[in-house]
């Protein structure tokens, strides 16, 4: 892979370059790349069909991860930017760590690349049901639209710390953190 380019010492903004901004919030280069890079759904991040192996390497790329309007990832420095490939979220959540009770709750989260964020308003959790079997697949938000999949391992923990509450004449499962709640499910005929 190619870093940088001719443009890697033109000090002028990305709007006043060539090709300025393309709208969406992405710097563009002199060429708009696409790198053989895939983010497996188990967080492996893979260069060329090969796992990159160097954890600092793979931390040192995701410094530099964005996410489209579109929904499209991309590796974006101040000179290129470049296509990568991402089978479901580009982090994994492998450990919680939880303190308070309650509304008072704060549940943290580690990532597969050991970012902790603690859940609240800023980094919500959001569960998706799969319409054909009804799993529930949770997912917190880490940065700038990227999201990171809770393990199931994970998503147990957060079950076990669930309360219940009535919504609309319906019982709803979740978890507090930060004051906020956050809903995982629904009771059958609550």
């Amino acid at each position: 892979m190619k870093v940088g380019n001719d443009g890697a010492n033109d000090k002028r903004p990305n709007d006043a370059r060539p090709g300025g901004d393309g709208g969406d919030g992405l710097p563009l280069t002199a060429r708009e790349q696409r790198f053989d890079i895939r983010i497996a759904r188990d967080g492996t991040w893979f260069h060329e069909g090969d796992p990159i192996r160097r954890i600092e390497l793979v931390k040192l790329f995701a410094t530099v991860l964005r996410r489209d309007e579109a929904g499209d990832f991309w590796l974006v420095t101040p000179v290129e930017r470049g296509r990568i490939v991402v089978e479901d979220t580009p982090f994994v959540v492998v450990e919680m760590a939880a303190s308070g009770n309650g509304d008072e709750q704060v549940l943290s989260f580690r990532t597969n690349l050991d970012e902790w964020v603690e859940c609240g308003p800023d980094h919500p959790i959001r569960v998706v049901h799969n319409p054909e079997n009804g799993e529930p697949t949770p997912y917190i938000l880490i940065r700038n639209g990227l999201e990171a999949r809770i393990l199931r391992s994970v998503y147990y923990e957060l079950v076990d710390r669930a309360d219940t509450r009535g919504h609309d004449g319906e019982a709803e499962v979740g978890v507090w953190s930060k004051k906020v709640f956050f809903a995982l499910g629904r009771l059958p005929g609550g």
